[in-house]
């Protein structure tokens, strides 16, 4: 991994009038890597990933990509320069079928520029492109599931759904809120190595999860939030180890796994 950040997150913080979801929260992601988020219900994880991709405005502090001030920027502009996120209620075209989800982010300035799926090149025809990115994260390309409407696809296959729209737009990075959520363990075992083939093409993934036994065979760095503040860094047993987290995690549906991990 390179020594330089992609992602530079300083002194994030997010007030809903006088309640702080986020209290200057500060971290790094590195190119190539998997960091996950982890913490108890409404210590303010998923409004970290608001801030980031702008679909909410931080009150201050500054996130920089790939060296470039993107605090103020819009959520469009952040997408078109390589931020994708899916996210924890799934929002497709419910009305569309799940190849056409894909045809709307290849008509996107960043899919036009970077010349399609895989490769670069030509963009081609992008119904084919679309179920070609629907294959790769596991539809069956010759099945009828591809076609399929969205409002008619059960949880697992939407869960790639997400992830096949993020991937059209051909992003450095990654978001992923609670992908394994909701997800049988048949389903979260075939998730896993998607994951990890994503990585392996490159792409950089921040991971918000619950499911802290799946993301730790995948995360080479986990961030612990709290009542919006950072309360630790480190790898998987580090977090684990440390004492502040079960206490963090005590009386939460999640202890008993943490206390098992560790």
């Amino acid at each position: 991994m390179s020594e330089q950040p992609i992602l530079e997150a300083r002194e994030v913080t997010k007030a809903f009038g006088g309640i702080l979801a986020l209290n200057r929260v500060s971290f790094d992601v590195f190119p190539g890597e998997i960091l996950g988020i982890i913490g108890p219900n409404g210590s303010g994880k998923t409004t970290l990933v608001n801030c980031i991709t702008s679909f909410v405005k931080l009150t201050s502090g500054t996130i920089r990509f790939k060296g470039t001030d993107i605090t103020r920027k819009p959520a469009h502009k952040i997408a078109d320069m390589g931020i994708t996120r899916t996210f924890q209620i799934m929002r497709p075209y419910y009305s569309l079928p799940a190849y056409k989800n894909l045809v709307i982010p290849l008509f996107s300035p960043r899919a036009k520029r970077t010349g399609g799926w895989r490769g670069g090149g030509k963009l081609g025809d992008r119904n084919t492109v679309g179920i070609d990115i629907l294959e790769e994260i596991g539809f069956e390309r010759d099945s009828y599931v591809p076609y399929k409407m969205a409002s008619a696809l059960p949880t697992g296959y939407l869960k790639r759904l997400e992830l096949a729209r993020c991937l059209a737009l051909k992003p450095e990075l990654i978001l992923c809120d609670e992908v394994f959520s909701g997800l049988s363990m048949s389903e979260i075992a075939s998730m896993v190595p998607l994951i990890e083939r994503l990585q392996m093409d490159g792409i950089t993934l921040i991971m918000i999860e619950h499911r802290l036994r799946e993301l730790f065979r995948v995360a080479n760095r986990v961030m612990v939030l709290n009542f919006g503040e950072k309360l630790v860094e480190g790898t998987p047993d580090e977090v684990m180890a440390d004492k502040s987290v079960k206490e963090a995690y005590f009386g939460s549906e999640e202890v008993e796994e943490v206390m098992t991990y560790a």
